[in-house]
């Protein structure tokens, strides 16, 4: 059709020229046969000048010829490409049946993108790539889908080279939109292989993965873990039409991590690895993921959904990003721009040295504690293995070991913690408590090992064998790593962002902003709290209250970051602890506590509060008139066996910065506010009335 065109453009000039000539020549023999007027042959159009002799008749007779001849010409090149596009589109139809037979046989899981009924090869562009000179030739649709040019001539030859020409004219338009279609068609396949093999029959229908990758994200999200999903919800809300795309290499939708050890270990339903659905402490039945899978849109709608929507893109990773170019890059090179992004990356399990440098397996007998599939993993190693071995003291180790344990009375499986602090939660914890800590580990089926440093492990005789620094050997089947978190930081070396060299992660502001476009949220943010400095969080609540922010402010809001994030730990249903601020047991401490009642507990929390996960934030509440309890308060005690419910204060520099709720549940707000006003307190006793530790 690109042919017809040039053509037609070549011969325009010359038909029009004739027919104004026919014209004349017609008026000046009327004229000339009537003896009435002569004609002045100066007010044609083309032609010689002067008047009409036998001279100026050859001529025009020349001219008709040369018109009616390009007629011809034209009307037989439109007749053949008509028949040459009928035998293609009879071709590409019978093509178009099979893969509709195929797709009768075999179910897609997704729908292909719509496209215009007068584009058949959309049908079979999966099968094999259609070349841009064959489509330009092929397909046109039957109406003009474009209206002509105004320079456009209007013929008025002969009647079969007028409806040759109005054909070409008719069928020229659509040639660009066919172009554009198989162009947009073929590229997939050219994306995920760039010289793919001959697709079968069967296979028509299978989809390539980058077909679902959008080019662009106004709001493109890296990472899939709840900073993410809690950004999205935000812009969301302050965006309702924005489009969101979450990029992330789980195979997984968003998911909340802290059940994974602890509430999933309790359930009593055999297939909850399957399910991943558990009974929260309050006896209440959720499941691990945000939202369920109809909440989001497909990636592949995200650029034509009326009112925007949230979509996700699973296994994929981001391995580099241009920040001049607002664009990252897949590592199946595909690229992605956008307008505004997060980078949310969160953190990667550490592990021992002594366990990176054995052999294979050692390797392979180890588990680094994070994931869905870490905790499939684990769940099925504890069903069949003899002992476990925990490495780690902190909050993951300790919740996986009272969790194991309390398994290991009905399996005899044997339990082992170890770490190199004097007790669990040794660097969280003043002394006492952790020594208190401890000794709720061992009653729960745990033999715990203090102080120790592992030097080496090796595998001999099909058990893993840990030689400590002191000597000790502790023989094991499987090992769990749990030794903390190491932030995400791969992106900042293309994208030139700054790591803190103290804290780690990518350094931000106090609105959490990296580059005018570009926040960071969750486990790989250092950022500046206007109250306690610079710091790094790893908890769910930061995760929270840091992606909530993120998003905000992507939408505008310019907001710092001041709401204390705050993080719990639970030793099963009976012990746990709500923490904010800074907590660290290098700081001095004072500590208040009371005897605890039934109701002092995870379980009874949870139930009273109709809450499983106890995201204080997520509710936003805030203490501003605190109501102190009229009952007499005790002196602090710090050196008792039984500490059954109380709060601890963290100091520096007499203020308080830190609060640990030790079974005090539904509190938090008043720990906020008491660290955000950041004043001195002569007598913490007094403090301690705020949270009605002692009213029963």
């Amino acid at each position: 059709m690109l042919r017809c065109r040039s053509v037609w453009r070549k011969l325009s000039p010359l038909a029009r020229a004739s027919s104004t000539l026919c014209r004349e020549n017609a008026r000046r023999a009327g004229l000339n046969n009537g003896r009435s007027v002569r004609v002045q042959t100066a007010h044609m159009s083309t032609g010689p000048a002067g008047g009409g002799g036998r001279q100026s008749q050859i001529y025009a007779l020349l001219v008709g010829a040369a018109a009616v001849g390009g007629g011809i010409y034209a009307y037989q090149t439109v007749k053949g490409d008509q028949q040459r596009y009928e035998e293609r589109m009879a071709h590409i139809l019978s093509r178009s049946q099979k893969a509709a037979e195929q797709e009768t046989a075999v179910p897609t899981q997704s729908e292909p993108p719509d496209v215009p009924e007068t584009e058949p090869e959309a049908a079979s562009s999966s099968e094999e790539p259609i070349s841009l000179a064959s489509d330009s030739e092929a397909a046109a649709p039957t109406e003009p889908t474009e209206p002509l040019s105004a320079d456009e001539p209007v013929v008025e030859a002969t009647s079969e080279a007028a409806a040759a020409a109005a054909a070409a004219a008719a069928e020229t338009p659509a040639a660009p939109l066919v172009e554009e279609a198989a162009a947009s068609e073929s590229s997939p396949a050219e994306l995920t292989d760039p010289s793919p093999a001959p697709v079968e029959e069967s296979a028509v229908e299978s989809t390539p993965a980058s077909a679902k990758i959008p080019s662009h994200a106004p709001y493109l999200l890296i990472g899939g873990g709840t900073a993410s999903f809690a950004a999205a919800r935000s812009i969301r809300a302050r965006d309702p039409n924005a489009r969101v795309l979450i990029v992330t290499d789980e195979p997984d939708l968003p998911y909340m991590r802290p059940p994974l050890s602890k509430e999933l270990w309790f359930s009593d339903d055999s297939s909850v690895t399957e399910t991943l659905r558990f009974k929260q402490w309050n006896g209440k039945e959720r499941s691990i993921f945000f939202q369920p899978p109809s909440f989001y849109i497909q990636p592949e709608e995200l650029d034509s959904a009326e009112n925007g929507g949230v979509a996700v893109l699973t296994g994929k990773k981001v391995t580099h990003m241009d920040v001049r170019g607002n664009k990252v890059k897949l590592d199946d090179g595909t690229e992605i721009s956008y307008n505004k992004c997060l980078i949310a990356t969160g953190g990667v399990p550490r592990n021992l040295q002594a366990i990176e440098r054995a052999d294979e397996e050692v390797i392979k007998r180890t588990t680094l504690f994070r994931k869905i599939d870490d905790f499939k993993s684990l769940d099925n190693v504890s069903r069949n293995a003899k002992s476990i071995t925990i490495i780690g003291g902190g909050f993951m180790g300790s919740e996986l070991a009272c969790a194991l344990g309390r398994r290991s009375t009905e399996s005899g499986l044997e339990v082992v913690q170890m770490f190199p602090e004097k007790g669990n939660m040794g660097k969280v914890l003043p002394e006492y408590l952790s020594n208190w800590t401890t000794e709720k580990v061992k009653r729960e089926g745990v033999k715990v090992i203090k102080e120790a440093l592992v030097k080496s492990v090796t595998f001999k005789d099909d058990k893993l064998e840990i030689q400590l620094k002191d000597g000790r050997l502790v023989e094991t089947d499987h090992i769990v790593a749990a030794v903390g978190l190491e932030p995400n930081v791969d992106l900042a070396k293309s994208a030139g962002l700054e790591v803190d060299s103290d804290f780690g992660g990518f350094r931000v502001n106090a609105e959490l902003q990296a580059r005018s476009n570009i926040w960071v949220a969750g486990d790989a943010a250092c950022f500046y709290d206007i109250r306690l400095g610079r710091r790094r969080v790893e908890h769910h609540d930061h995760a929270v209250v840091s992606g909530r922010l993120a998003g905000e402010n992507m939408t505008g809001a310019n907001k710092p970051y001041w709401h204390q994030s705050m993080f719990w730990s639970d030793l099963g249903p009976d012990v746990g602890y709500e923490a904010i601020g800074i907590v660290d047991s290098s700081l001095p401490t004072v500590g208040v506590f009371a005897k605890a009642t039934a109701k002092d507990t995870p379980k009874a929390a949870t139930e009273k509060s109709g809450t499983g996960i106890r995201s204080e934030s997520e509710t936003e509440d805030t203490a501003v008139s605190p109501v102190a309890s009229t009952a007499p308060a005790t002196a602090v005690e710090q050196h008792r066996d039984n500490y059954g419910k109380g709060v601890i204060f963290y100091l520096r520099d007499k203020v308080v910065v830190g609060i640990i709720l030790w079974n005090v549940f539904n509190r938090m707000p008043i720990a906020r506010k008491i660290i955000k006003d950041g004043e001195e307190h002569a007598d913490l006793n007094e403090v301690a009335k705020l949270f009605n530790i002692h009213e029963d």
